[in-house]
Order: C-alpha cells, then structure tokens, then sequence
C-alpha cells in the first residue's frame, strides 16, 4: 500500500491540537520531531537516556508527520486538515511557520521509521512508558505502561503528560474514583488505576481516541478498573469522584470547571494540563472563581500543570 506523509511545521505549543486535528481526520500514525527531546531533562533520576539523532530534528520549532493512505479522497481530506490547523489560531495558539509539505512513502518504510524515536523512559519516581514492542525489565516497585502509537495519541511522554503523571503519583489515594477527561491514549488512567485507584472513567469525544484507549487498557490489564466511553466533557456525569485529571487545552478546561466542581467530592482533587505557561493564569482565575484552592503549580518546559482542590 502507498501512503502520504504529511508534514507541518509548527510550535511545541500547537503540538497537542495538532495531533489530536491529524488524528480525528484518520491518520494511521504520528511522529513528533521536537528538537528539545534531545536535551530533555527531567530533573533527578528521571528520565532514560537513549541515542537521538540531531539529523532527524528542526533547528526550530517542531515538525509532526502523519500517515494517511493514498485514496481518491486524500487531497480533500489534506485541505480539512490544513482549514482546521489554520483556525486554531482563533484560539490564540502560535501555529509558528504553519508549513505543510506531502510526501509518498511505501508501508514498511514508516512503519519501522517511526520507532526509533520511542524507547522506554521513567516519567515519574515509580511509572516507566514503555512502547509495546520493547523488551525490559521493571526493578522492584516500578510500575510499567505499555503503550502501542500506531494508531494512538503519542508516547506518553509529552511534557503535558509527564506534569499530570507525577500530579496523580503525589495526589493520589488509594481506592478512589477518578476520571480522566479527553483520555487519548488512555495513558493517564491507565496511570490512575496503575496508582491504585479503585474506579477510573476515561472519557473521549474522539472514536478514534476511545478506540486506542480500549485496545491500551486491555494491553496494560486494567480493563476491570477503567471504563473507556465516549462522552463530551463531563456532561450528564453524576458523582461523587474523588480525583478529576484532564490533559487538554486551556480554553476547553476553563468551560467546564463549574461541572468539576459538581462531580467531585469536598476536598476532591481536580487536576489540569495542556496549559501553555501564558495561560496560566486564565485556568487560575476560573479554578478560583468557581471554589476551588489551588494547591501546587508544576511547570516542565513551557508548559504548566495545577493542582486544585475543591474547598
């Protein structure tokens, strides 16, 4: 089979939305070339250095190269995909050089290219990602994700992804329900119920995204913790919950603060990633405008994750 590779070049801020845009439009795979994956740091022992070559990354700003079959329908679908990026500026996000290049590439090429840019790596002081097709071996009290992108929302590893990880690790208490909202991969569940979380709801808009986080729930055996179902937000969910985490954008989180608030318990925990750090202050304003405590603010790169608590 032929495929087309199509890339962008944008910004680490425009990555999440950009991803989330390819893969809604059917994408059957996604790389992120980000050149600060090369001097990544994420403070102490985390973090597991492997070989990356400065050849395959851009001197600035981040390039993101997905698949699509070759189809009659193809150059329809790319002008979508470019009508969506585009708009994404009405929400203030840098879209950066916004360079859109095709390419043809035969199925064995990318379907191997991809992995050498996904190795395991420990994000937290007790949680390792780990993509499916590596071997390794975990040390005592390690806990170990597996995680297949072919299909999926990334490695795991995005900055975003890592603040809400190690938030759920510090925050987390045993047997509690929790929900993560605009699930993805389904990493962060998948983290909860690994942290021993009695009950986690993933919640997706996204079929597609519903769809890889069923296949990694099962992958990762945790079906009888965590329910993957399709939803919009938190709407028409009942609680109480004890936990609420959500890796989106800023202006989605902001829109349904007054429903977190209605779903957790006192005292319950809400916390919130995908913020670039300029809208730090936006997702503050409706936290405490809404009765919650912000408890701690944790910042990896650019990017910002709050931890609030429901007065």
């Amino acid at each position: 089979m032929k495929w087309s590779e199509f890339s962008i070049h944008t910004t680490e801020e425009a990555v999440e939305p950009v991803c989330n845009i390819l893969h809604e439009a059917g994408a059957s795979g996604v790389v992120i070339e980000d050149p600060q994956d090369l001097t990544k740091d994420w403070g102490g022992h985390l973090g597991e250095m492997y070989q990356l070559s400065p050849d395959d990354y851009p001197e600035e700003g981040v390039i993101i190269k997905a698949y699509f079959p070759v189809t009659s329908s193809l150059a329809e679908t790319v002008e979508e995909i470019k009508l969506e990026i585009d708009g994404l500026s009405a929400h203030n996000i840098d879209l950066g050089f916004n360079k859109v290049t095709l390419a043809e590439v035969h199925e064995e090429d990318w379907e191997t290219a991809w992995k050498k840019y996904y190795k395991p790596v420990k994000i937290s002081n007790s949680i390792t990602i780990t993509p499916s097709w590596e071997e390794y071996e975990p040390v005592e009290g390690e806990k170990i994700i597996e995680l297949d992108p072919g299909m999926a929302f990334g490695t795991g590893t995005h900055p975003t992804t890592v603040l809400c990880i190690q938030a759920l690790e510090k925050m987390l208490g045993k047997e509690e329900r929790v929900i993560d909202v605009g699930t993805g991969s389904g990493v962060l569940s998948i983290a909860a119920a690994k942290l021993g979380a009695k009950e986690v709801l993933a919640l997706d808009l996204d079929d597609v995204a519903v769809e890889s986080a069923t296949m990694n729930v099962e992958l990762n055996h945790v079906s009888e913790q965590v329910t993957v179902k399709k939803n919009n937000l938190i709407q028409g969910i009942d609680g109480p919950y004890d936990t609420i985490v959500a890796n989106i954008l800023a202006e989605i989180i902001v829109q349904f603060v007054q429903d977190a608030a209605r779903v957790l318990k006192p005292n319950g925990t809400f916390i919130t990633s995908g913020i670039i750090s300029r809208k730090k202050e936006e997702v503050k304003d409706a936290l405490l405008s809404h009765g919650f405590v912000i408890e701690e603010t944790l910042q990896l790169e650019d990017w910002v994750a709050i931890i609030a608590k429901k007065a």
